[in-house]
């Protein structure tokens, strides 16, 4: 067997930095008030730049609250990374905000509120910039959050379809009442989502351990890419770099 076919694919890591109030921060199930800050977003970018990531998920928490926005922390951060492919997302909902979030040069946009809310505008961003363009599928159990998940957006299953029908390119999937609480991903939640697309899936939410990672890479065969670390990452339970290892082995 050639080195080619021995070799097994990899799943991307995305290190999470999620800015509030101009710091990063994490929150518990994605509620307001749950912050704790982490220093500065650029000094988080930086560290998981120096341990190989090659990905950043970027997300301005007060746009996506609608309390604000982090537009110069967010600049600061791109500017730092350099060529590093980022993910940005919070408060992207209409032509201006998607233009400005598009100049900063970043790889996507991670709809969340706008493909929901605003399905016709939705279906135009897919089709007018196709890769550019994924959509975050936030969870609580199958009914959708908006708004900073403060607000329901509708079924999960009935958006997905929707959104398929409108030749959507990727999806991120979180389920909320994992994020930021180390308790391990939903496996179950991202295969049911698997089964329904033939499209590129990035899991989001609960990731703990080593052990979540090697679990995750179980389902790339079933389409699903990549990964959102943040919390566990933050919280000291293992260095990127040893999550790289595991992603890449």
């Amino acid at each position: 067997m050639t080195d080619d076919l021995a070799r097994r694919p990899e799943l991307e890591l995305l290190p999470a930095v999620d800015i509030a109030d101009g710091k990063a921060v994490r929150l518990t199930q994605g509620e307001a008030g749950t912050e704790k800050s982490y220093g500065d977003p650029v000094d988080a970018a930086a560290d998981w730049v120096s341990q190989g990531a090659e990905w950043i998920h970027l997300v301005d928490l007060d746009a996506a609250f609608g309390r604000g926005e982090n537009r110069a922390s967010i600049k600061r951060v791109i500017k730092q990374v350099g060529d590093i492919n980022i993910e940005l997302s919070g408060g992207i909902r209409d032509d201006r905000s998607l233009e400005q979030a598009l100049a900063t040069g970043v790889k996507r946009i991670n709809l969340g509120t706008a493909a929901l809310e605003n399905p016709e505008w939705a279906a135009h961003v897919i089709a007018e910039y196709g890769e550019a363009i994924a959509v975050g599928l936030d969870v609580r159990g199958t009914t959708l959050a908006a708004r900073g998940w403060t607000k329901e957006g509708g079924d999960l299953w009935e958006v997905l379809a929707r959104l398929e029908e409108a030749g959507c390119a990727r999806y991120v999937v979180t389920d909320v009442s994992k994020d930021g609480t180390l308790t391990g991903p939903n496996i179950q939640l991202l295969r049911d989502v698997l089964a329904r697309t033939d499209k590129p899936v990035v899991a989001s939410g609960g990731v703990s351990t080593l052990d979540d990672i090697v679990a995750l890479r179980e389902l790339i065969p079933a389409g699903l890419e990549g990964v959102i670390i943040g919390k566990a990452l933050y919280a000291g339970r293992f260095t990127f770099a040893e999550a790289l290892d595991l992603a890449r082995d």
